[in-house]
């Protein structure tokens, strides 16, 4: 699993953004996010881990936890 921090969220629209720690940054949907990590209660600078999928769109995370 990748680590990395929550840069932005968007919660209204249901996504964000996390850096990793190789510095790349990927898109992450709501519906990716596990328990007890709540998406609506995110904000950035949490350190979250998380896998790397590819995507029509390009690389994106999914199961994001917290670290």
């Amino acid at each position: 699993m990748a680590t990395g921090t929550v840069k932005k969220v968007v919660t209204e629209r249901g996504f964000g953004f996390i850096t990793s720690d190789d510095g790349r940054d990927y898109f992450f949907h709501r519906s990716t996010v596990t328990a007890p990590l709540d998406f609506d209660r995110l904000v950035g600078g949490e350190l979250v881990r998380f896998e790397i999928e590819q995507d029509a769109k390009g690389p994106r995370a999914r199961n994001v936890e917290a670290a």
